[in-house]
């Protein structure tokens, strides 16, 4: 008797079942027309915040500094989302600097924090600048909310200068 309750639990994990992206809404649209919503994430107006905090309440909150390099006059996309045909936010110039928060998966998306230069009264760059609030450690892992520009570049036109 002791053999067949194993059996039994096996066969019934065996029963029927349909695909789940079939009985789900086809979005978080739930109830609207199924004309009005989007079919895959490309065609929508998606954003995917940077996440700050990964490396834990020990380290900083970005643990990298990156440099926008070879990128031309037309500059470097930000993206809202680590996908080539997410909406563009921004464009950062050669020589701009960046702190590397988080990155994609397939590692080719950087989830970036822009650090803006500080300007002197008469306009000129500053040595130092402006503080964006992820050079020191944050107490969890959360979307970036701070003062400063952030999104998503190519990582292959950012070169990693400290972190």
């Amino acid at each position: 008797m002791r053999a067949l309750i194993p059996f039994i639990l096996l066969l019934s994990g065996c029963s029927q079942s349909s695909d789940v992206l079939e009985e789900l809404p086809n979005s978080s649209l739930a109830g609207a027309p199924r004309d009005s919503v989007p079919e895959t994430r490309l065609e929508s107006r998606l954003t995917r915040p940077v996440t700050i905090g990964e490396d834990g309440p020990r380290l900083d909150a970005c643990g990298a500094m990156g440099q926008v390099m070879r990128v031309g006059a037309q500059g470097l996309a930000v993206r809202a989302a680590p996908f080539d045909d997410a909406g563009e936010t921004g464009r950062m110039a050669e020589g701009d600097r960046a702190y590397i928060c988080t990155r994609s998966l397939d590692q080719k998306w950087l989830g970036v924090v822009i650090q803006p230069p500080a300007r002197t009264p008469s306009g000129n760059e500053a040595a130092a600048h402006a503080d964006c609030g992820v050079a020191a450690p944050v107490d969890r892992k959360g979307p970036y909310d701070g003062p400063c520009k952030s999104g998503w570049v190519s990582s292959t036109f950012i070169r990693l200068i400290g972190g």
